[in-house]
């Protein structure tokens, strides 16, 4: 039996203490509901506003605890094909549960796959009590609970990066492909690389990358030379990236230059051509497998990277690209690699299994909830207290939700090297008192 197995088997459904940690962790019950035990709290809120929200009548007793708790409804993919990463974000939101120690806190799973869907599992969250909703993970399904939160006036903190699905009470939490890509233009515009291209997949994310690339542009004073698309399948990249290297004129060798030696036999070699390219710069907003088989095809067609920087979205926050050397020197905007270092190695210790990067917004969302409560006891989710303009700080840095319902982060621009990757502009630390946003 493993021990992720052995937790759940023995923790279900209320609150107990294993002695040898402070977790539990419950099955995937539409009913469940889990609360903690009192560690120290790890994870601390920025200051709100001075002004202070009218108070509120305070809440009745929980007729199963009774004393005064907060129900928060979490809406996950627990069964279907997402059941896994549903999963892995439910144990996350757990373990921060117990790391705020915060016993009035009682999380309320509940399956966004079952019968009725998200906006089913939404209205079973808030006829059991939720006062505030996270999750769920993704767009088409946050479109669907969104309705059912806001008649109720529950507000409902969705994982996704789409921004459309925000506002009128919804709010995302998740790194938008829009900040990533004006965190990283800003910087390498400050560096001198002003002559931009970029590579882009043919979906709502690339159109989204294409949009965000030529306003950080024209904001700081760039120049977006060409943008290439691709059909997101490997074997749809070589012309794409063809494309890409028309944009160049050949230029004469330096006087020095010498052909490569002939093999014996052999006549001698012929002069090899050198390129000059209209950009500095390319964007490749792609990930993973594609990635990998992206980033040697650009040397071939000719775009060397010692004269080129490759620049990429947080769809690089991936600690295997360090081998593809293709990469070396690259730059990418997301959270400081060591941001959910301790977190991951927790999340292994205790489950068993290797957490999915997403799974820290899961964990910072539970910690807001517990810092909101703390901070603004009598209206802990009102409008006011989330749109804190000094923001909360978090596993991956301080962000805060805008007006619109967006998480702003505060990102960093991170190096791909071989030992690993490295911060060469940090991630700002705290937030003014007035909000802008791209």
């Amino acid at each position: 039996m493993t021990l992720k197995r052995l937790i759940r088997s023995h923790l279900c459904p209320l609150f107990l203490i294993v002695a040898m940690m402070p977790l539990a962790a419950c099955g995937a019950s539409m009913r469940q509901e889990v609360r903690a035990a009192p560690p120290p709290q790890q994870v601390a809120a920025l200051p709100p506003p001075v002004e202070a929200p009218p108070p509120a009548p305070p809440p009745k007793p929980d007729k199963y605890y009774g004393e005064h708790i907060t129900k928060v409804g979490l809406l996950l993919p627990l069964s279907g094909p997402n059941a896994a990463l549903g999963e892995a974000m439910r144990d996350a939101a757990q373990l921060a549960l117990f790391d705020v120690g915060d016993p009035t806190i009682v999380l309320l799973p509940r399956d966004t796959e079952w019968s009725g869907g998200a906006a089913g599992a939404a209205q079973d969250a808030i006829d059991d009590g939720a006062q505030v909703l996270l999750g769920p993970i993704f767009a088409d399904a946050i479109r669907a609970a969104g309705p059912v939160a806001q008649q109720f006036s529950v507000p409902l903190i969705g994982f996704s990066t789409d921004r459309t699905v925000a506002g009128n009470g919804v709010y995302i939490m998740g790194f938008t492909p829009q900040q990533q890509v004006d965190r990283i233009v800003k910087y390498a515009i400050d560096q001198g690389y002003k002559r931009l291209a970029a590579l882009v997949p043919e979906s709502a994310y690339g159109t989204m990358v294409v949009e965000a690339l030529r306003s950080a542009a024209g904001r700081y004073g760039g120049t977006v030379v060409d943008t290439e698309t691709f059909q997101p399948n490997e074997a749809a990249l070589a012309d794409p990236v063809e494309r890409l290297s028309r944009h160049r004129v050949e230029i004469a060798p330096p006087p020095d230059a010498s052909p490569p030696p002939a093999m014996p036999g052999e006549p001698p070699a012929e002069p090899q051509p050198v390129y000059k390219y209209d950009f500095d710069a390319v964007l490749i907003a792609a990930g993973g497998g594609l990635l990998k088989t992206l980033a040697p095809m650009l040397p071939y067609y000719d775009i060397d990277p010692d004269k080129v920087k490759f620049l990429g979205t947080g769809l690089w926050d991936d600690a295997s690209l360090k081998s593809e050397h293709e990469l070396a020197g690259a730059w990418y905007a997301g959270p400081p690699p060591q941001a959910g270092t301790t977190f991951t190695q927790r999340f292994q210790t205790v489950y068993g299994e290797t957490a999915p990067r997403v799974s820290t917004i899961a964990y910072d969302a539970v910690s807001l909830v517990a810092a909101l409560k703390k901070l603004r006891p009598e209206r802990p989710f009102s409008r006011e207290a989330l749109t804190s303009p000094t923001g909360f700080s978090g596993i991956d840095g301080v962000f805060r939700f805008g007006p619109d319902g967006v998480a702003d982060r505060g990102l960093a621009v991170v190096q791909i090297n071989p030992s690993g990757a490295d911060v060469v502009d940090l991630a700002p630390q705290e937030f003014g008192t007035s909000y802008a946003q791209p």
